[in-house]
């Protein structure tokens, strides 16, 4: 029986994404218990920055060697002890005294987050075709922005009711538990349902050196274009919405905190609707470039609006704008369809890897370079001028974007061929 054709794939689908979702709601949810943190533990607004900042640079850093690894060693081991490490890293947190020990625990949880979606969509290349995967990545896509959903009215109301400590450890539990339920569907049953197939990945060819393999990838343009592709649509969003969306609604729209907050949700609702729609429109096209391609117009023209308003949008406008650029950062799960078109399986891994570090690198020099902008600013008395010329940023990164997915190549005729 063929894996790609075996009921149980949807099981693997279902398992993986709810491990998913889960993980994906860890890495924002700290920032509900932000005020408690400082107050419990005595520490500086600097200090939870840093707090909140180490998993972001610990994924980013992480990537490249997890698609090596993933590619090496395969992408079930991987998972399993992400989520058990993801898991753990949260227990941890949960009964923290002290603030190196939550420094502990999110790097811990940093760690097991790298392991997701390099691993993720390297399982559903194995357990589907071709054409499904471009399909269901959306649907991946969509249920990492479902986490973020998570943890927001959802959490924060089982940290009403259970305390942030309880919340947290009930979550590491489930977390914990589902690196085990991973390990049955990814490992034993398959074992069970594939036999011969096992033997043939026992048998499979030496894997080459990996400063050849580093290299070669290193060298390919498909793979550069998306690393840029993905560099320009995914931290824009990522990293103006974890850090300035809601300060700028504050300061340019007079808002509440709560009343910006609803940006983000905004943003969110965008990307929902985004990775499934992109997902589905790129699979009935049977072309992955030429919808990708109008996103990034799309998103380009979104930042620049911000631009030609001098920062300050019509409001009607401004809700609009955040939808679009939401949507944009749901549509990014092209970029890894992309990759499961251009490469075989065997490589997967690592130009995942390398695709995904573009959009978390761009995501953590957005956040430093708008905030010196409006550090200038604020100094000379016009914070602002700050937001308005910090803007300049997320337009640059969309068109490094734009000229990134431009120079894709894409192999529509080729598809099957990459099939394992």
């Amino acid at each position: 029986m063929d894996k790609q054709q075996s009921k149980f794939r949807w099981v693997v689908f279902a398992t993986v994404l709810f491990t998913y979702l889960l993980m994906a709601s860890q890495r924002t949810a700290p920032g509900l218990i932000t005020d408690q943190v400082m107050r419990d533990f005595h520490v500086t607004a600097a200090t939870i920055g840093l707090l909140t900042s180490i998993q972001f640079f610990v994924y980013t850093s992480l990537q490249v060697p997890m698609g090596i690894l993933a590619d090496r060693f395969g992408p079930n081991f991987f998972l399993i002890v992400g989520a058990t490490l993801t898991g753990i890293g949260t227990l941890i947190y949960s009964m923290g005294t002290h603030e190196f020990v939550l420094f502990f625990a999110r790097i811990l949880t940093g760690i097991g987050d790298a392991t997701i979606w390099v691993n993720m969509v390297l399982i559903l290349s194995q357990w589907f075709s071709a054409k499904e995967f471009v399909r269901l990545i959306g649907v991946a896509g969509m249920t990492g922005s479902l986490g973020f959903l998570l943890a927001t009215v959802p959490f924060s109301a089982w940290i009403d009711l259970l305390g942030w400590r309880g919340a947290f450890f009930s979550a590491g539990l489930l977390l914990c538990f589902c690196g085990i339920v991973l390990y049955f569907v990814l490992v034993k049953k398959p074992q069970q349902l594939f036999v011969n197939e096992s033997v043939a990945i026992k048998n499979d060819v030496p894997h080459e050196k990996i400063s050849v393999l580093l290299r070669r990838i290193f060298s390919n343009r498909q793979a550069w274009a998306l690393f840029f592709c993905h560099f320009g649509v995914v931290g824009a969003y990522v990293g103006f919405i974890s850090s300035w969306a809601v300060p700028y609604g504050m300061t340019m729209y007079s808002m509440t905190r709560a009343d910006a907050s609803q940006l983000i949700m905004i943003g969110l609702i965008g990307a929902l609707i985004g990775a499934p729609l992109m997902s589905w429109i790129s699979g009935r096209l049977d072309r992955i470039k030429r919808p990708y391609v109008v996103v990034h117009i799309i998103i380009l023209s979104s930042w620049a609006f911000f631009l030609l308003f001098h920062g300050q949008p019509p409001f009607f406008l401004l809700i609009l704008l955040f939808f679009i650029i939401g949507f944009g950062y749901g549509a990014s799960a092209l970029t890894f369809a992309a990759v499961r078109q251009s490469f075989p399986i065997i490589d997967s891994g690592i130009v995942s890897g390398f695709a995904n570090t573009g959009g978390f690198l761009s995501a953590v020099l957005l956040p430093l370079i708008f905030g010196y902008v409006l550090d200038y600013f604020e100094s000379s008395g016009s914070i602002m001028d700050g937001y308005y010329y910090g803007f300049i940023t997320p337009v640059l990164f969309s068109v490094i974007g734009l000229i990134g997915v431009m120079s894709i190549q894409e192999k529509r005729h080729h598809v099957e061929s990459n099939l394992p």
